[in-house]
This record gives C-alpha cells, structure tokens and sequence, in this order.
C-alpha cells in the first residue's frame, strides 16, 4: 500500500541508517519512534505500526506481490518467544548505553547499530515471508499490543460474508473472519492500518467511529 507519506516516513529509515554510523546524534531518532509508538498504543493499540512507524512504512514500500506471501511461522505467535525478544533486545541495548552513560553519542550510536540490526532481520523476513513478517515479533509492536491492543478496534459487520479477502491481505494474516461473531477484530496485534477494510466487497470492515456515524 504505497503513499506519499509512506514514502516519506520510509525515508527517515533510509537516512537514519546511512547518516547514523558518521553522525550518531541521527541514531536519537530511534528512542523518539519508540515513545512515540507506545504513546499512542495507550490509545488506540497498535495503529502507530501501521499508519506511521518509518520501518513499517519501508515495509510497506517493498515490491514484494501480495500473491507471494507465504505464511508466517506458529513460533512468531508463540507469546513466550516474543517476550524473549522484547527482553533480549532491551537488555542489549540498555548493556550497551550504560558502556558510557553519559554520553549523547554514544547513545546515539547504540540505537543506530539496534536499527540496524533489526532492519536486516526484517529485510530477510521480508524477502522469506512477507513485507511486515518483522511487525510479528517487533518488541516495541508486542509492547504496544500489551499496552493497548484492545482499544480502537477495527469493527465487522454482520454483512461479512466470510470470503476471506481480508486475511489474505492483511499483512500478519491474522484471523479476522474468526472474529465476525464478536463485532470487531479482537487480535491485539491489528496494525489498523486499513487493508481489510480497503479490500473488503461489501464495506463490513470499518473503523470504530465510521461504523458509528454510519449507524446514527
């Protein structure tokens, strides 16, 4: 799903990554991403992963067709191994800053070789499974999903007739038609970032206040 504000919060990966290793004060960028993702998260889940996180957006961007994603591992489900994540990668992160603590740069250094690291993971899940396959097992996307994956859920209407065009462009895959008979999307891990409701024939997915007025 290309943007123009896709193209554009894509890009800040690009220059974070290319600028980072000569000017690590670009590597900041990362933490502000990261606050800002869990902010929002409070309030409606992850809808920052899929509307505005720059990774996501280059994500996005990738030409990879719809038709060839494969599907993603049972292990990426597994809440245990996406806790292990989350751990693993704060710890060496936080490990790494408190080398010299006091120091802005080194800092910025830190989060830019973590960017790094975790973009190349997510190009080769792309390029094995899917473009947003990394958005499965992100720790800051298990984080939001924590924080508030039950607010500002997608609805489904009962017009839903199960044909399962949803699912197959969603890019987790995640079980949406199972989710019919409760009125909304209930996995914590919907990015809302609107293909379902873009692709669906008869309009049954849409968000919350859209269902709202339409019902008024």
């Amino acid at each position: 799903m290309f943007s123009r504000h896709k193209l554009m919060l894509g890009s800040i990966v690009v220059l974070v990554l290319a600028l980072g290793w000569r000017y690590p004060l670009f590597g900041l960028v990362v933490p502000v991403v990261v606050v800002s993702g869990l902010t929002v998260s409070v309030f409606r889940g992850r809808y920052f992963c899929g509307n505005w996180c720059p990774r996501g957006a280059f994500l996005d961007s990738l030409p990879v067709p719809v038709s060839g994603w494969r599907a993603l591992p049972e292990l990426f489900k597994s809440r245990s191994f996406r806790w292990a994540a989350v751990a693993v990668l704060f710890s060496v992160m936080i490990g790494r800053g408190l080398q010299d603590p006091a120091s802005v740069e080194h800092w910025g250094s830190v989060f830019w070789q973590m960017c790094l690291v975790t973009t190349a993971i997510a190009l080769v899940l792309a390029v094995v499974y899917r473009p947003r396959a990394w958005c499965a097992i992100c720790p800051v996307g298990t984080l939001q999903g924590t924080l508030g994956g039950q607010r500002y859920r997608l609805t489904i209407e009962p017009t839903c007739q199960s044909c399962g065009l949803c699912e197959k462009h969603c890019p987790l895959s995640l079980p949406i038609v199972a989710s019919r008979s409760a009125g909304h999307i209930e996995s914590p891990d919907c990015l809302k970032c609107g293909r379902c409701q873009a692709v669906c024939p008869v309009n049954a997915v849409g968000k919350p206040a859209e269902k709202k007025v339409k019902k008024n």
